[in-house]
């Protein structure tokens, strides 16, 4: 009886990840994300799966990011009562993001309601935060390296991916096939996270591809990100970073820190974290030691990098200050959040800066700042960019091509096939040309909706 793989998201796109993996009458989803970006892939959010939420016999998340799992509360409002599988470090990062992920889609529905920017009325949310409290009681921890069964006779293990806390990759093994998920790998000189682990081996490959078609800069995030905050000390402006609050918040923070004990930046220079999701996240670095580089005072130096800002009366008072400031807030793509407050009010001074840290999803308001746009739509209005807009090379959680290629390399043997997920279709299909030339193996990137056997 044959096994086969229905691609439900993270297909030409990096968001959206959902794989449903079907043998027999059993069905098991990796990764269960959200679409953003362009309002074309938001509006799959609100699609009904190919299958029935209670059919689902167990998922398992590679990572906690939302376009990874931030579809869980949807899944489980829709009747999925079965085991969520992941690490430790994933199911706390879950208990953070998911509740904000709800918390905020309700703010931003009930703003849209007070001001009537929306075409919907009233304008609901996907899912609330009430919605993602009420799936939490379904993820169990499974440690790295030990082999589980998801379902009877379904062998499963997560391998550590880098990346971010907790990140996985998944080795899932049924009916004599093995198919391995990269999910997000992270980069093997990365500024805070330990490299993935090499590949173990197996029959079928889906390999992400967000930066499939380029190479990191040689220089690191501490090295580029010096120059631009005394520049902007010097001005006296703000700068605004858009961070994601599990991962790029606290490498910012970490280069921040070490750029001011150098002596690079001026230590005066105040620094605001302003999400209450990265400030949680923050935190858990102490708790899991082992899966990163810092040392346990490194980690401590984290929660004192900057001022913590948790309450909306913190957030609204930073407008009262002057420059110089550096704000990190929360969204990374700008797509949510207190983030769109900040660039609303700092975007129009050219004094100003916008840091983007990262890959930016076409469609997003990160990616029209990264494209020169001269303005940005937020809450309903169109806000003037006279800010200087920078984007940051070096600071990236994502392997890039030649590492991702690297990884596959240590695969113990060559997989039968590969499919190449979680990227933009240029990156995607780069990647898959360079699997097939240097590697000579059979690569194709499947299509949205598509099912392929393993």
């Amino acid at each position: 009886m044959s096994v086969n793989i229905t691609f439900l998201g993270g297909t030409g796109t990096v968001t959206g990840s959902k794989y449903l993996v079907r043998h027999g009458d059993e069905s098991l989803m990796v990764d269960c994300g959200l679409f953003q970006g362009y309002k074309l892939l938001r509006l799959r959010n609100w699609t009904p799966l190919p299958i029935d939420a209670d059919q689902v016999s167990a998922v398992l998340l590679t990572h906690a990011h939302l376009d990874h799992s931030g579809y869980l509360p949807l899944l489980a409002k829709q009747g999925f009562s079965r085991h969520v599988y992941a690490t430790s470090g994933t199911r706390d990062l879950c208990r953070i993001l998911l509740p904000d992920s709800g918390h905020i889609q309700e703010e931003d529905a009930e703003f849209a309601n007070r001001h009537g920017f929306s075409k919907h009325a009233p304008a609901l949310p996907l899912y609330t935060r009430q919605d993602a409290l009420d799936c939490l009681p379904l993820l169990k921890t499974i440690e790295f390296g030990k082999t589980f069964q998801p379902i009877p006779g379904w062998r499963a293990t997560f391998s550590p991916a880098g990346h971010i806390l907790g990140a996985a990759s998944v080795l899932l093994e049924v009916a004599g096939r093995r198919i391995l998920f990269s999910g997000d790998l992270g980069r093997p000189d990365d500024l805070i996270m330990n490299p993935p682990a090499s590949a173990p081996a197996a029959d079928t490959v889906l390999i992400e591809s967000t930066y499939g078609d380029r190479t990191h800069p040689k220089e690191d995030v501490i090295a580029e990100l010096g120059p631009i905050l005394h520049k902007l000390a010097k001005r006296g402006g703000v700068a605004v970073i858009p961070v994601f609050a599990v991962g790029r918040a606290q490498a910012l923070l970490h280069a921040i820190h070490q750029l001011k004990l150098r002596g690079d930046i001026p230590s005066s220079l105040p620094v605001f974290l302003d999400s209450p999701m990265a400030v949680n996240t923050t935190h858990l670095f102490e708790h899991h030691q082992g899966e990163h580089r810092l040392s346990s005072k490194e980690a401590l130096a984290l929660t004192h990098a900057a001022t913590m800002v948790s309450s909306t009366d913190e957030s609204r008072a930073l407008a009262n200050r002057h420059g110089p400031m550096v704000i990190l807030s929360a969204s990374g793509m700008a797509t949510g959040g207190r983030v769109l407050h900040h660039l609303a009010l700092y975007a129009g001074n050219h004094r100003n800066m916008i840091i983007l840290t990262g890959f930016q999803v076409p469609g997003t308001r990160g990616a029209t700042l990264a494209s020169g746009g001269k303005s940005v739509r937020i809450h309903g209005r169109d806000v003037p960019v006279k800010a200087e807009v920078v984007q940051l090379q070096s600071a990236s959680a994502h392997a890039d091509a030649n590492q991702i290629l690297a990884w596959l390399r240590t695969m113990p043997e060559a997989p039968n096939q590969v499919y190449v997920v979680h990227g933009e279709l240029g990156p995607s299909d780069e990647l898959r040309k360079r699997i097939k030339h240097e590697l000579g193996w059979r690569a194709i990137v499947p299509e949205h909706g598509s099912t392929w056997p393993t």
